[in-house]
């Protein structure tokens, strides 16, 4: 019955083309051959796991591991390599996509789709690479979990099957809030980030059993800001300046005041 809903949802996908809207300009890394070249593995490893793991959830355990910059160049990766790929920002409390960026005129996202305030063709930005489109937040709901947890969120998943390859999801830290094991529940699988060094093997226990309570199955584990000072690779520098970056942006969960926010973004600036 279930597999019979679902074709019946990416037939009417189909004979509906989801327009684009706003051109979103993306970094490239090219000049960044570690970076690149570990991207291309995450990716080779991703796509052995079968074609019936095309929709990822990527989470970690806490902030300030990276985990939305490791979704966003996935999905980069995945689309250099000719795949059509849709990344959803589906932090929905502090996402930084808008801001990181810099994303002009599109403030309608996840959000507004979820409450059937839009459609998904108003929510759908195509970027300056080919083969790569994105849904940003949106606007911050005071229920991100119960939005995520609807029919429609669901719904929408599966429609997005029907037109692309591969459907990266960013979600907030699994420690955090409960928010991507809500979200994993309508994906393939999951994947978990975590920086060099900073959680413990029993909070990682933690986070993957609590990611299968919802009834996801976590596909692995990538280590993210590895040193790797050797010979004075770039990879090991880019990525601790990353890190220090993310944490001051990010902020703290679970905060809905608009001068929090502010606060937290100003405190990325240098001094």
């Amino acid at each position: 019955m279930e597999e019979e809903k679902r074709t019946e949802v990416q037939s009417e996908a189909a004979s509906k083309p989801i327009r684009k809207r706003i051109v979103m300009r993306l970094p490239r890394y090219e000049d960044d051959y570690a970076l690149r070249e570990a991207m291309k593995a995450l990716r080779t490893n991703i796509e052995f796991m079968g074609e019936d793991k095309k929709v990822l959830a990527i989470t970690s355990c806490v902030r300030d591991e990276g985990k939305s910059f490791i979704s966003m160049n996935l999905a980069m990766s995945l689309a250099d390599s000719g795949k059509n790929v849709l990344f959803i920002d589906a932090d929905l409390r502090k996402s930084v996509t808008i801001g990181r960026y810099n994303i002009k005129g599109q403030s309608e996202g996840l959000s507004n789709y979820l409450a059937a305030r839009v459609n998904i063709e108003s929510v759908l930005v195509s970027t300056n690479l080919n083969h790569l489109d994105v849904i940003v937040a949106g606007q911050i709901p005071p229920n991100p979990s119960e939005l995520l947890g609807t029919r429609r969120f669901a719904k929408m998943m599966n429609i997005l099957r029907a037109h692309y390859d591969y459907v990266i999801v960013d979600c907030p830290p699994i420690g955090e809030v409960i928010d991507a094991a809500v979200v994993a529940r309508a994906c393939d699988g999951a994947i978990l980030v975590t920086a060099s060094g900073h959680d413990s093997s029993r909070f990682l226990r933690d986070a993957r059993e609590q990611m299968e309570k919802s009834g996801s199955r976590v596909l692995g584990v990538v280590l993210n800001k590895v040193p790797r000072d050797r010979r004075g690779s770039k990879y090991g520098r880019y990525y601790g300046k990353y890190g220090r970056y993310y944490g001051r942006y990010y902020g703290q969960y679970g905060s809905y005041d608009n001068g929090d926010e502010q606060d937290s973004s100003k405190s990325g600036k240098k001094k």
